[in-house]
């Protein structure tokens, strides 16, 4: 069973692992819209994959803190970094440009072309700067209920309305001019209960 594999050695003492990691984190802080630059933007350093990977780790949680603020975070912070300008800064202007934004504070994109020296690879790895965006919700139903909400939702056209007042109407299986049985007898008018009264005389 291999044991120690929590994270990579880089074949160095644990105090200088540490430092090279505090070091590339606080680097990729320093480099966050430093006014020196010509073109200022979010951090951005260059490094190998396996050293951008291990500081990620430590990157995320530094902001995690910062976002909850709070002066017990900011020692926290500052025991894990061990820059205090670089923590101020992070409290201060990195935090919370991510207040809506539940981790993936960093991104890692590899690049094709090697390191002069040793071909060692490498890659860009920077912090996030654009907003988180969702995606709008299609709000469709699966199956049988998608047919019938979609059959309730939709109005009757110009077709089907125009066929339905064309419709003949219901049959009753009666003859024009037949009396329905349950319509009462009409009355006899003044004029036929006389004639009747006569011919009996």
């Amino acid at each position: 069973m291999r044991h120690r594999s929590k994270s990579k050695h880089f074949n160095r003492t644990p105090a200088h692992r540490r430092a090279m990691i505090r070091n590339v984190a606080a680097g990729l802080l320093r480099t966050d819209f430093n006014p020196d630059d010509p073109v200022p933007g979010p951090g951005r350093i260059i490094t190998t994959p396996q050293k951008a990977k291990e500081c990620r780790r430590l990157v995320e949680k530094l902001v995690t803190l910062a976002k909850a603020g709070g002066v017990a975070n900011f020692r926290k912070a500052f025991g894990m970094l061990g820059d205090k300008e670089m923590v101020r800064k992070l409290f201060n202007d990195i935090a919370p440009r991510y207040a809506g934004r539940e981790g993936g504070y960093t991104r890692i994109l590899h690049l094709a072309e090697v390191r002069l020296g040793d071909a060692a690879p490498q890659c860009i790895f920077e912090l996030v700067e654009e907003e988180v965006r969702k995606k709008p919700s299609s709000g469709k139903a699966s199956g049988k209920r998608a047919a019938k909400a979609a059959a309730a939702e939709k109005p009757a056209g110009p077709v089907e309305s125009q066929a339905r007042a064309e419709e003949p109407p219901a049959e009753t299986g009666e003859e024009p001019g037949e009396s329905t049985p349950d319509s009462e007898p009409e009355e006899p008018t003044a004029a036929e209960g006389e004639g009747e009264g006569e011919e009996k005389e």
